[in-house]
């Protein structure tokens, strides 16, 4: 069944048990297999029920710390980096939250995660602020490369200076590196691992970063392919063309974002604050190509006044620190969560 048969059906079948039982205005009538009532959040056409308990682990046996990102192999497998110095960094499910593997001790601060390649040339960049490193591992977590600060950019006077938060790569092999707790410098290298060239840095000007958390390549114009990089604490992304010439801002009040993540025609990104640092208040937010802001599962509907995003509201209860979003093909949802009570990840399914 394609993808979109599939979520009519779905939708079709939760309309005639909505229509034959009384609900109060709280609960939308959802079982999940659990035999709990699932909540539904989202808005328009991307709607979704909530599983909190999809990646629950027996934490005495597969322990996480601080959840921060995941991607989705050709295997059909969930891998996802975790904090920690006592357990390992990396976890592999499958998409039933079963824990298949965990591997990984050399990355305790294990924040950013991408993959490339195809098949069994498949790799994984992972970024660790903490140990001031970037690696590039097999999918079993052999590691073939790894890069420290990098010696030609002379804004960094130490080794401990370069937090790297996340990577980009290019068909090519070339990658991007993003030192979002650093510098806020977003460094090209060669696919063999060799500087090429740098641009950004902390500042408030259009080319420069306040926290340079994530970055993704945007491929959907195929033919112009650009960059498109958070400015966290500003609560805005910046898109970049391949070499570093800025070409546009996206003000997102109230959104503090982790990492833009590409599906289809559409931009997916956890928004890991809205408020305070002090309370969780994070939740996710879908976009449209023209970067319209469609669904705010966790918040409230989305609202714009004379072109401008309201700041959105948290529902009080779907996510704590939400931190970044992987996407499947059949449109599901799921999210790492960090500083959250050491929580296992949560599933979105699509409506």
């Amino acid at each position: 069944m394609k993808p979109n048969t599939r979520r009519i059906f779905i939708k079709k079948t939760l309309a005639a048990s909505a229509a034959s039982i009384a609900l109060p205005d709280y609960s939308f009538g959802i079982i999940t297999k659990r035999g709990g009532a699932a909540k539904r959040v989202g808005h328009g056409d991307f709607q979704y029920t909530v599983d909190q308990e999809w990646g629950i682990q027996d934490p005495s046996k597969i322990p996480v710390n601080d959840c921060h990102e995941m991607v989705l192999d050709d295997q059909g497998r969930i891998l996802m980096t975790t904090t920690g110095a006592n357990n390992n960094n990396v976890l592999v499910y499958d998409k039933s939250g079963k824990v298949l593997e965990s591997w990984g001790t050399e990355f305790p601060g294990a924040h950013g995660l991408s993959i490339t390649g195809e098949g069994k040339d498949q790799f994984l960049f992972i970024t660790d602020p903490d140990s001031h490193k970037v690696s590039k591992t097999t999918l079993d977590g052999r590691i073939l490369m790894t890069l420290e600060r990098p010696k030609e950019v002379s804004g960094y006077t130490s080794d401990d200076q370069f937090k790297p938060t996340e990577t980009a790569i290019l068909p090519n092999g070339d990658f991007y590196v993003a030192d979002g707790y650093g510098k806020n410098f977003i460094i090209k290298y060669s696919a063999k691992g060799d500087y090429i060239s740098h641009f950004g840095g902390t500042g408030e000007a259009d080319d420069q970063f306040n926290c340079c958390h994530g970055i993704t390549l945007d491929t959907r114009n195929k033919e112009n392919p650009t960059l498109l990089i958070t400015s966290r604490a500003s609560q805005e992304f910046k898109r970049f063309s391949l070499d570093g010439e800025h070409l546009e801002t996206i003000s997102l009040p109230g959104c503090s974002i982790c990492r833009p993540v590409i599906h289809g025609e559409n931009l997916y990104f956890a928004v890991i604050v809205t408020k305070t640092w002090d309370t969780w208040d994070g939740m996710l937010a879908v976009l449209d190509k023209n970067n319209k802001v469609l669904s705010f599962p966790g918040g409230d509907k989305p609202r714009y006044s004379d072109g401008i995003l309201d700041t959105p509201l948290y529902d009080g209860g779907t996510f704590k620190n939400p931190h970044d979003v992987l996407v499947d093909g059949d449109g599901n949802l799921y999210v790492p969560q960090w500083a959250s009570n050491k929580t296992y990840p949560i599933k979105l399914n699509r409506i």
